[in-house]
């Protein structure tokens, strides 16, 4: 009977023997791994992906922030996509057609509800209640503009307002003291006029935001509430707008659209940055990476009225989603939480995706603003006190009906439409495509 366990009992010293080279085997990385649950030594690598939108400014501090996360963090690798505004979407949209959305996604106010209603977001809830995503510096209110029928699909990174970005200097030149509070469509019409005399050319503003701005200080709205048609039904409203902007641009305030259409509204691209344009109407947002692009100093002022302060109104400035197609939902919302916090990161970023959300780190980041960055701090906190509640945001189909809209302002520039037929045409066709949202 000894003489059959020998073997076994000579064997026990090699099984440790085997055990320990396992548990200290190189892996691919050269470094040992631990055979404990499959787990390597230190966390479990993790792979994500994260795309936004931006200027070259914002895409370059964007790949600071990530390498400091990953060195932070050394189990984390994050491969990056990014663009400009209109081509993010192009790219984002097959990606989702195909679910193979990215782990960290930043999202855009008017596309929350598209994405979200479609079942390609994760709700978030659960990530902030139980503190992955710490949002306890928040204000509810903020977090709340991130709800689609009650549930979280998107994490506000920033709150932001409309605002016009001017070179002061250049007006000055021009004659142009000032431009003072509470001006009018009217006043920005004899600027403009004064500043074409020198060969200098006003910004377009965007189609799918300035148009609802007009609206707002109407007393009237671009979407309903529910979604389902045109918040106006009236089109002198259409027509006045369209008619105004129409004679300033035929009038050479503006630049040529077809140079516009090439544009991929990268602040570099903006005529401000180029030198041949006076002012801009940007999101309080984007004046930091305006101003860097211009190389020299620009002002900051609240938008054309009458009735501004009722067409003006706060939002996120951009969300970070996370979509049910990803494998790393903890992971994501893990870089998600520290981008929100780290006051180290948020130096980095420096409002460029709006004042910051915790209100510890906003207080933190104050000391440390220079007198351009806190020009966008200072009309943040103007515009708070002067704007009106936020609309809802926007319903399914409002990217088709945004499209729609610059198709119509295309055609009314070139003069392949008149302002009154485009007027019908696009009241028509818009609430038709947003009636599918009938239940």
């Amino acid at each position: 009977m000894k003489r059959r366990l020998l073997p076994a009992i000579l064997l026990i010293p090699l099984l440790f023997t085997v055990i320990g080279c396992s548990a200290n085997e190189p892996s691919a990385g050269g470094k040992p791994r631990t055979i404990e649950s499959g787990q390597s030594d230190r966390e479990q690598d993790v792979k994500l992906r994260i795309a936004w939108w931006g200027g070259q400014a914002r895409h370059d501090y964007t790949l600071k922030l990530i390498a400091m996360y990953q060195e932070l963090n050394p189990n984390v690798k994050i491969d990056t996509e990014y663009a400009g505004f209109d081509d993010f979407w192009k790219k984002l949209a097959p990606q989702a057609a195909a679910n193979q959305l990215p782990d960290i996604i930043q999202m855009d106010i008017s596309y929350l509800t598209q994405y979200a209603t479609k079942d390609q977001l994760e709700d978030l809830s659960q990530l902030t209640n139980s503190g992955t995503i710490d949002v306890r510096s928040a204000s509810p209110e903020t977090i709340d503009s991130g709800r689609v029928g009650g549930k979280l699909y998107g994490i506000p990174l920033g709150v932001n307002a409309m605002g016009t970005t001017y070179d002061a200097a250049m007006l000055k030149e021009a004659g142009i003291s000032s431009i003072p509070q509470g001006w009018t469509w009217f006043d920005l019409e004899q600027i403009a006029k004064r500043m074409k005399e020198k060969g200098k050319v006003l910004d377009h503003m965007r189609f799918d935001q300035f148009f609802p701005y007009y609206l707002r200080t109407q007393d009237q709205h671009y979407f309903s509430q529910d979604g389902t048609s045109l918040g106006f039904s009236d089109p002198r409203y259409f027509i006045d707008y369209f008619t105004m902007y129409l004679k300033w641009y035929e009038a050479g305030y503006m630049r040529d659209w077809g140079k516009e259409t090439l544009s991929k509204l990268t602040p570099e691209e903006n005529p401000i940055a180029l030198g041949d344009g006076f002012m801009t109407m940007a999101w309080s947002n984007q004046f930091s990476t305006l101003q860097e692009a211009a190389k020299k100093p620009l002002s900051l002022t609240g938008l054309p009225g009458p009735n501004g302060k009722q067409g003006l109104y706060l939002k996120p400035t951009m969300l970070f989603s996370i979509p049910k197609s990803s494998k790393q939902k903890k992971e994501a919302a893990k870089f998600i939480s520290w981008f929100l916090n780290d006051m180290e990161a948020n130096k980095l970023i420096k409002g460029d995706r709006g004042i910051p959300i915790s209100s510890k780190v906003k207080a933190g980041l104050e000391p440390t603003l220079s007198a351009e960055e806190k020009k966008v701090y200072d009309y943040v906190a103007w515009a708070e006190k002067n704007s009106s509640p936020m609309d809802p945001p926007d319903p399914i189909g409002s990217a088709e009906v945004s499209k729609l809209l610059r198709d119509m302002q295309e055609q009314i520039l070139f003069r392949k439409i008149s302002v009154e037929g485009a007027a019908t045409k696009f009241m028509n066709e818009a609430n038709a495509i947003l009636a599918k949202n009938k239940k």
